[in-house]
């Protein structure tokens, strides 16, 4: 059963017309962002930093040797411990006067800029979540820079500081935690098919064989999908070199009939398929994976200043109001996806 969607926007987005006509939007918007409010509130710490807040190169090399460590089943609980007690990162943030973020604008309920909102400000889960991160540092939610980022930039984009952080989708892995700095997880998901409904393709199966498969570059999702080819667990006929730089790119390709199906995580592919009516999820999820806030590497004290946002966002009831509000319709309350994943941290 299709999910229902508020009318504008159903009308907005029917038929694949619907989905060529956002991917238009999208392509034109890139070159815009989205400036807000630059003031400088400061806020106290409520204790002392210690010494893994420094943000200094051993701290750096520290963190590389916890990734080293770092196994499949627990790159999510890498993170470390919250604390509000400020350091140098912060305090950059806070001189500046305003938090710039890496963000997606293409991918519906998470980040993107809905046509039929006459403002042009992003909206989505993702979006939501990074203004409760400027509130707590900065004081005032509005105080956010957004930067519109590919998939396959969100790493280059981190390391080389054109923003603060990525909060765009973007999944906990071991290979990830040698690059950058991750938050605990805040979004619980995994790889799925997306394909037409009058596809005979029934999921991540032998029924992918012959078949055009399209995924994000720099994505987990190719990531498996090149492992499963090279070990025999996909089909040797599968043919997976479509990549695109964003994931509603394999949506258009879809449409247009270049690619026979997409591979993405399933909360990704739940919102493409909520943008049209033709295409469904085919079998469940294969993986089991994270989201988390990305950041730089040795930039701790803005690692347990997040943290403690994910425990406050999730404590008072704001995660899930956000999730009812961009994400129940086409996930639903009984998914695993519906309540945040547990914080470990090391």
């Amino acid at each position: 059963m299709r999910a229902r969607r508020p009318r504008s926007v159903q009308a907005g987005l029917r038929g694949w017309g619907g989905v060529g006509a956002m991917a238009a939007l999208c392509v034109l918007a890139l070159a815009f962002v989205l400036l807000l409010p630059r003031t400088q509130p400061h806020s106290a710490p409520d204790k002392a930093p210690d010494k893994a807040t420094t943000g200094s190169g051993g701290t750096a090399r520290a963190t590389q040797a916890k990734a080293d460590d770092c196994k499949d089943d627990n790159a999510q609980d890498q993170s470390l411990a919250p604390s509000t007690a400020g350091g140098p990162t912060v305090s950059a943030i806070r001189s500046r006067g305003y938090l710039s973020v890496g963000v997606d604008q293409n991918s519906y309920n998470w980040g993107y800029r809905n046509p039929n909102n006459s403002s042009g400000e992003l909206e989505g889960f993702d979006i939501d979540l990074a203004h409760r991160i400027a509130k707590d540092i900065l004081g005032d939610a509005d105080k956010v820079q957004f930067r519109a980022i590919p998939t396959n930039e969100r790493i280059p984009a981190i390391r080389s500081g054109r923003v603060d952080m990525v909060v765009r989708t973007m999944t906990i892995t071991c290979d990830r935690l040698k690059q950058v700095a991750f938050s605990a997880p805040y979004f619980l998901t995994g790889q799925q098919v997306l394909a037409p409904k009058t596809s005979a393709i029934t999921g991540y199966d032998k029924t992918l064989a012959g078949k055009r498969v399209c995924s994000a570059t720099g994505s987990t999702a190719y990531d498996h999908l090149s492992a499963d080819k090279r070990d025999g667990t996909l089909p040797a006929s599968t043919d997976i070199t479509t990549t695109v730089p964003n994931q509603l790119d394999c949506l258009v390709r879809l449409q247009l009939g270049e690619v026979d199906a997409v591979v993405t995580d399933g909360a990704l592919a739940a919102s493409q398929a909520a943008q049209d009516p033709t295409v469904e999820l085919k079998g469940g999820t294969f993986t089991k994976e994270y989201y988390g806030v990305a950041m730089k590497l040795g930039a701790d004290d803005l690692v347990r200043q997040v943290n403690r946002t994910l425990e406050n966002y999730r404590k008072d009831g704001a995660w899930k109001q956000s999730y009812d509000k961009w994400l129940s319709a086409t996930l639903g309350d009984g998914s695993g996806s519906a309540t945040p994943p547990a914080a470990n941290y090391r």
